[in-house]
């Protein structure tokens, strides 16, 4: 049985500012050992439910941020700043279950701790037909163009409500709950450990029942800019419709496709400040 995993970092029990998650900052040896901690719990439980295989995508920031030799379970590791398919790269339909790590809240969201939707300097909002999507509900098409349903995700309780819009039915660890965009009330990491190891255990076990994720199509993706320069951008590319000074969209019957696409849109945006 193998096992995707997707891990990002803000959403660990205990983040709740960027230089604990960014690499250079002073926090951030400490916290990547939490991470680890939390990603390699995900890992265990799923052993003790018969998954046998694990492929980890480090899809934070430079995507460089784990020790290959601290991963649990001889998971197989990717990593790497370049990667056409970002957070969900190496997903395909070999796969029979996802994990989402140390997730976190969208930019549209009230309050969740270190809130964002990719890239926070281009997008104030991101919707999956009409639904407001945090990058567990973005990514939740390219689950469903493969077909391999999202069984865990990790993090906050904002982060946990939103994943459920799209993954009906899903197992959530909520590590921590958030006070503000840059406070939060965590579990200690042990116990954060031991919840996530417990749910992943349940996502496994569960897994013949599981649902595929809930993305009606044709499906149109909605983008909402911070400035009408991302916005002129966007509009550039194949498939991207301008609706207004500050939006865009993208429909299509391939949810495989949309996803690419905007993932195209973020790459355009960032090389307009990088």
């Amino acid at each position: 049985m193998k096992v995707y995993i997707s891990s990002d970092m803000e959403g660990t029990a205990g983040v709740v500012d960027w230089d604990q998650c960014v690499i250079g900052g002073s926090q951030y040896p400490y916290y990547t050992e939490l991470l680890t901690g939390e990603i390699n719990a995900a890992i265990e439980g799923a052993m003790q439910a018969g998954a046998t295989e694990f492929l980890v995508n480090d899809a934070h920031s430079k995507m460089a941020n784990l020790k290959p030799d601290a991963l649990a379970g001889r998971a197989g590791y990717l990593s790497g700043r370049y990667k056409p398919m970002y957070m969900m790269q190496g997903l395909d339909a070999s796969f029979d279950a996802i994990f989402l790590v140390s997730y976190h809240g969208s930019m549209g969201s009230r309050g969740s701790v270190l809130s964002h939707t990719y890239f926070p300097t281009a997008f104030a909002e991101v919707t999956v037909n009409g639904v407001v999507a945090g990058e567990a509900g973005i990514n939740a098409l390219v689950a469903a163009a493969y077909q391999v349903p999202i069984v865990l995700v990790t993090g906050d309780a904002t982060t946990a409500e939103e994943t459920e819009r799209f993954c009906p039915g899903i197992r959530a660890a909520v590590v921590k709950r958030s006070v503000s965009r840059f406070s939060a009330e965590a579990l200690h990491p042990a116990a954060a450990r031991d919840l996530i190891r417990e749910q992943a255990r349940s996502a496994i076990e569960g897994l013949p029942t599981a649902a595929q994720t809930a993305v009606s199509l044709p499906a149109t993706l909605g983008i909402s800019f911070r400035s009408s320069d991302y916005c002129e951008l966007a509009a550039r590319i194949a498939g991207v419709e301008r609706t207004g000074d500050l939006s865009a969209t993208i429909t299509g019957e391939d949810p495989l496709w949309i996803y690419q696409t905007f993932i195209t849109v973020v790459l355009l945006c960032r090389g307009l400040v990088e």
